[in-house]
């Protein structure tokens, strides 16, 4: 059985969130949330809550043993860009992308 969790919105670009993502992809619970936990870096903080809510999600169902999840597959998706507008040299406007990120967390049993 499956548990998923959704985080959207984040205020943290895709690619860095990736960086963090891939780290951890297909390693068990337990030892993806020691290894995010030790990790600084933004997407670690924002990805170790994102897994324990799956893992509470779990817990929910009692067919599944929250002892035996690993971590299946984990998603991150670009969420809406805030434009901004900075002043350059000689009067020229540069544009500025805040990107935000959906991330999606999916754990089965092993």
């Amino acid at each position: 059985m499956e548990a998923k969790a959704l985080a959207r919105n984040i205020r943290i670009s895709p690619q860095k969130a990736r960086l963090v993502a891939d780290l951890v992809r297909g390693s068990k619970v337990e030892t993806a949330l020691n290894t995010l936990r030790f990790m600084p870096k933004k997407g670690a903080r924002i990805l170790r809550k994102v897994i324990e809510s799956a893992v509470a999600n779990a817990s929910q169902n009692e067919a599944i043993d929250v002892d035996n999840l690993y971590v299946k597959t984990i998603h991150v998706d670009g969420g809406p860009t805030l434009k901004r507008i900075r002043p350059m040299p000689m009067g020229r406007a540069g544009r500025i992308l805040k990107r935000s990120s959906h991330i999606t967390v999916v754990l089965d049993e092993q």
